[in-house]
């Protein structure tokens, strides 16, 4: 396969996955890592996609677009990890939490195995499939119906109506974006519903949000900054972003990934 054929076969991957692993592309195309490297570089220089750790992401999202969860997964790997960390400290035995959709949540999921007596909410697939692997006879995991988003999310009045039954101690939040001119932000209308009705579940809300979606706007806004009694966050995050969100949240706290 000449090289112009295998980027545009790449590319068409892409599109329809939202985002790949240069693993993935060695595996598929029986070339080199260096091989499918300079192919997603020659890409990213036409403006065709984002390079990112460990693969690529279609480029230039507007603020409706929704990238898939496999594709958000290889974002910021180190930073999430290290965010997820840090909440995970803020669960304890017998409460009764929240986690939205997103791979900073899904990677949370993967760290509350051993809190005894927990019930965990949740409209996140990734979520659930995290805790199911690892499951415990004193934890109970409620998982919304509703209708399935690019992220991996249950949305609509089947999961509005499950969550607003509820009531939990802490709601775990991903967000698609932040600012303060528009708050807490989603490019999903029907997972912005979902978020509010966690929020209205919740006695805490703690929002996940890494350096990066610092200024990224999606089109619903979930909520205002000062809604969040926690955030946390990466030491990636401008200095001015930290003045800024610290006006406005109850608590900002900065963690250092790796």
């Amino acid at each position: 396969m000449l090289a112009q054929q295998r980027q545009t076969a790449i590319l068409d991957l892409i599109r329809q996955r939202g985002g790949v692993r240069v693993s993935h592309l060695v595996s598929r195309f029986g070339v080199s890592d260096m091989t499918i490297r300079r192919d997603l570089e020659v890409l990213a220089e036409r403006g065709l996609v984002d390079k990112v750790h460990g693969g690529a992401t279609l480029a230039g999202p507007g603020s409706a677009e929704e990238p898939g969860f496999a594709a958000k997964s290889i974002r910021q790997q180190a930073e999430k990890r290290a965010i997820a960390e840090r909440a995970a400290t803020m669960v304890e035995p017998g409460m009764a939490i929240a986690l939205s959709a997103g791979t900073t949540t899904a990677a949370l999921a993967t760290l509350l195995s051993d809190v005894r007596g927990l019930t965990v909410v949740t409209n996140s697939i990734p979520v659930a499939d995290a805790l199911y692997q690892n499951p415990r006879a004193d934890q109970t995991v409620v998982l919304t119906g509703g209708i399935r988003t690019p992220s991996d999310a249950l949305t609509g009045p089947v999961a509005e109506a499950a969550i607003s039954a509820l009531n939990v101690d802490l709601l775990f939040l991903g967000v698609h974006g932040l600012s303060p001119r528009t708050g807490f932000t989603t490019p999903n209308l029907l997972e912005a519903g979902v978020n509010r009705c966690l929020i209205g579940a919740a006695r805490r809300l703690v929002v996940l949000a890494d350096h990066t979606k610092w200024e990224t706007i999606g089109i619903a806004t979930i909520a205002p900054l000062e809604a969040a009694d926690v955030l946390i966050t990466d030491a990636g995050l401008p200095a001015e972003a930290r003045t800024a969100i610290g006006e406005q949240v109850g608590e900002l706290v900065i963690v250092e990934a790796g």
